[in-house]
């Protein structure tokens, strides 16, 4: 049993390396790395998973690909909005929700600063302000490859 866990420890680490060297290699992946909740796992799973990133017209395309836009039932001029819809790509939806959930965490509730998460924080729970971050990221998914241009945070551009 503990030579079957080595052998699996070795092989992981072997895939991890190979994983690596082509994150190393790739632009696009270099450049989703730069947003925050997206580290090189889940940027060599959205390069590879996407393409083409010009496939989408727009960044909702592609979040609605992935699975993370609401569910929608409209009749007669009423709009009604459930949850995510569990399609698209589970995997994609998953890391993305995942690295969501760090950044809320660690840059969540900040009762100082006056931020679109922290405000989020305040009056939703904590799973569902980790879907809309992971929408957001997305939606910079698609943007950052489009302008090919790193990730810069708001504070940043303000100055």
């Amino acid at each position: 049993m503990v030579a079957l866990s080595k052998t699996l420890d070795q092989q992981v680490h072997e895939q991890e390396v190979v994983l690596l060297n082509w994150h190393k290699n790739d632009a696009d992946s270099q450049l989703l790395e730069t947003i925050p909740g997206i580290g090189p796992i889940t940027a060599t799973a959205l390069v590879a998973s996407i393409g083409d990133i010009h496939a989408f017209e727009n960044s909702r395309q592609l979040s609605a690909w992935i699975g993370l836009v609401p569910k929608q039932h409209s009749s007669g001029g009423k709009t009604l909005l459930q949850g995510i819809s569990k399609r698209g790509d589970v995997y994609l939806r998953t890391l993305l929700i995942h690295g969501a959930r760090v950044v809320v965490r660690t840059k969540g509730y900040k009762p100082d600063a006056d931020t679109w998460l922290t405000r989020m924080t305040q009056r939703r729970p904590a799973n569902v302000v980790a879907v809309a971050q992971a929408n957001k990221t997305a939606r910079m998914v698609w943007a950052i490859p489009t302008r090919k241009e790193a990730y810069q945070a708001p504070e940043a551009q303000a100055a």
